[in-house]
């Protein structure tokens, strides 16, 4: 079965990419409330939960909402990104831009009509109730996510790029298709299938096109937020989070260090997940300026490539520096 989405021309003409920090934010709580947990996640997992451990975050507000016996949490919690890097602030500045109907309305879809605990007390004052989750999610991003934010935007900033070439090379049905398996395009639908679907059911679309956002920290499966009073959102996990917490931690092969060198194994290690040149240059201990000089011996060789993602330019290892390394690359 499926959830389909109706596309039209000026739907799709206003589809947009954008990164969001409070989309990371929330996965990263529903993945250690065990929601979908992807293992590629698992070495962020076991340093999340030793980082609470030792200082527990106050999420009674948060975690019930996200971390329930149903199937579905909020969708105010993660509102459409107004542009297409917004900071976290932005984020929470919308969430909390929230209507009191449409926070009421929002959870009695997905808690029905009899809410109680914290539920009842954000539906009985819903500017407080959102107050206290901004606070609360705006600490759990700068513990749990910002100490990891400049390699997980690189990966996502990697991914839109990557995705932008796809639409221009092969249009919507390209684009669409490649974001995962579980994704159809045709004609003017989008459809989500797959074995989580017991229904075939028509997403009421939000205002304007989709806006696509990438996820790191995240499900391995594709959501689409219906019924939404924000832009619909499609969050999906981005491509290159297989190397996003190992990259870089384990020594280069023998035979890399033989052929390059120390320092430009190295490097083309550590690119199994993008960095720009000041990421590098921070992880090695060298400077950025030799850096450079070693990733163009690099380029020139076809061993990494390079992507510019705004007035940022990240590198990446290619398939055959990958393959030079002794492993696949990682998608």
């Amino acid at each position: 079965m499926a959830l389909t989405v109706e596309l039209g021309v000026a739907e799709l003409a206003a589809t947009r990419f954008a990164i969001s920090p409070l989309s990371e934010t929330v996965s990263c709580l529903q993945q250690l409330g065990d929601r979908d947990r992807s293992a590629i996640n698992l070495r962020w997992l076991r340093w999340a939960v030793d980082e609470l451990a030792a200082d527990p975050l106050d999420l009674s507000f948060v975690w019930p909402l996200l971390v329930s016996d149903r199937p579905n949490w909020p969708e105010f919690l993660v509102p459409a990104p107004l542009g297409a890097g917004a900071s976290i602030e932005d984020d929470l500045a919308a969430l909390r831009r929230t209507t009191a109907r449409q926070v009421r309305t929002s959870l009695r879809r997905v808690f029905g009509e009899e809410l109680t605990g914290t539920v009842a007390e954000l539906a009985a004052d819903p500017a407080a109730g959102l107050r206290a989750i901004a606070d609360q999610l705006r600490a759990t991003h700068d513990r749990l996510i910002a100490p990891h934010w400049p390699r997980i935007r690189a990966v996502l900033d990697a991914d839109v790029a990557y995705r932008a070439k796809q639409l221009a090379l092969g249009g919507a049905e390209q684009l669409f298709t490649g974001l995962h398996p579980d994704l159809r395009w045709s004609g003017n639908r989008l459809r989500l299938e797959g074995t989580r679907w017991r229904s075939e059911l028509a997403v009421k679309r939000g205002p304007g096109g989709l806006v696509l956002i990438p996820v790191a920290v995240g499900s391995p499966y594709v959501l689409i937020k219906k019924s939404t009073s924000t832009q619909t959102t499609v969050r999906y996990p981005a491509r290159g989070v297989g190397a996003l917490w190992t990259a870089g931690t384990r020594a280069p092969s023998g035979s890399a260090v033989r052929l390059l060198g120390r320092v430009r194994a190295g490097l083309l290690e550590a690119l199994r997940s993008p960095a720009t040149t000041t990421d590098l240059a921070r992880a090695l201990g060298v400077t950025p300026s030799a850096v450079s000089q070693h990733l163009g011996v690099l380029r020139e060789s076809g061993l990494v490539a390079r992507e510019r993602s705004g007035r940022t330019v990240l590198y990446l290892t290619t398939a055959l520096g990958a393959s030079l390394l002794g492993t696949a690359s990682v998608g």
